[in-house]
C-alpha cells in the first residue's frame, strides 16, 4: 500500500475488458521531503476519487484483484481509499 496524489485521468476509446466501466486515475506516490518520487502511474479507481485528492492505492496484483473480484485479472493497482489528512510524526 503507498500513499499517493491523484494528478489526472485517462481516457481510452479501446481498452482490455478487465478496464471496462471502471475509471482509470494517473497517481503520483507521495514521499517524505528529500527523498526521490517514483513516476506516476495509473490505477482503477474503487473510491469515485478525483484530481488532488490524496488516495490509498494497493500496488501488489493478486490484493488488486482480490479487492475487484477479478481472480484472473490484469489489474496491479487499486485506489481503496480516499484520506482525510496526513501527520508525519518525527
Amino acid at each position: 500500500m503507498i500513499l499517493g496524489k491523484v494528478v489526472g485521468t485517462v481516457v481510452t476509446t479501446l481498452s482490455h475488458p478487465h478496464f471496462d466501466n471502471r475509471r482509470l486515475l494517473v497517481v503520483q506516490p507521495m514521499v517524505s521531503e528529500g527523498e526521490e518520487s517514483e513516476d506516476e502511474f495509473i490505477a482503477v479507481d474503487h473510491t469515485h476519487a478525483g484530481i488532488g485528492d490524496t488516495v490509498l492505492v494497493n500496488r501488489e496484483g493478486n490484493g488488486a484483484r482480490q479487492v475487484l473480484n477479478l481472480p484472473d485479472g490484469c489489474i496491479i493497482s487499486v485506489i481503496v481509499g480516499i484520506v482525510d489528512s496526513v501527520e508525519i510524526i518525527e
